[in-house]
């Protein structure tokens, strides 16, 4: 199927990368389609460029990966998404990586869902690195994704789209659930920033052994 990215910056690529090797089609949807021609087409016959309406139109599944500054103008371009699903790689973050500028009772993704009428809004590919969106796979295992959304069917769209890209994906239940993604990804760009710990890590889940 056809997929729009809208964005073109890490998240947008790396995600890109993954979902061509998987045999996906790439629209990516950027204000200024002829500044990115020449990335987009690197990536091969699969991907292509245009305005945000345009990658949108013929895509199912669109993934948004702008800074969340711009997330609401893009959620509100379309009068009705159609039900399409919309899945949001934000994170809210405030100025210099400090935190976040949502948070406790409300989320990034909740108010992109209220901005985006007519979307099936989930929340994926926001808990860690460009690096490891591009490869989730490590010698010890799969890096560990959450998905959250309010629409059953959606979620487990995007719960079988990252489980082919490589992750080890994990239903998280509704949307309200970003409330607890998005501080989590803040735990990933904190460790690897701020504490020094550099970006060539991801958090992965265990289980004992049954007894």
């Amino acid at each position: 199927m056809t997929i729009a990215i809208i964005g073109a910056g890490n998240v947008g690529m790396a995600l890109a990368k993954g979902l061509l090797a998987c045999g996906e089609t790439m629209f990516f949807g950027v204000p200024e389609p002829g500044k990115y021609a020449a990335a987009v087409a690197a990536l091969g016959s699969g991907a292509r460029a245009g305005t945000v309406g345009e990658a949108i139109a013929p895509a199912p599944v669109a993934i948004l990966a702008v800074p969340f500054d711009a997330a609401r103008q893009v959620a509100e371009s379309l009068p009705d998404w159609g039900g399409r699903i919309l899945i949001d790689a934000t994170n809210p973050l405030a100025a210099g990586l400090t935190g976040l500028s949502v948070g406790t009772t409300d989320s990034g993704a909740e108010r992109i869902a209220r901005w985006a009428h007519g979307a099936r809004v989930v929340k994926a590919f926001n808990t860690t690195g460009a690096e490891n969106l591009a490869n989730p796979r490590f010698p010890g295992g799969a890096v560990f994704m959450p998905v959250a959304g309010d629409d059953a069917a959606a979620r487990e769209t995007v719960l079988a789209l990252a489980t082919r890209l490589g992750f080890d994906a994990v239903d998280a239940g509704p949307l309200a659930a970003a409330r607890y993604l998005e501080p989590f990804a803040m735990t990933w760009i904190h460790l690897a920033i701020a504490r020094g710990m550099g970006r060539d890590f991801a958090f992965a889940r265990l289980h004992r052994a049954a007894k």
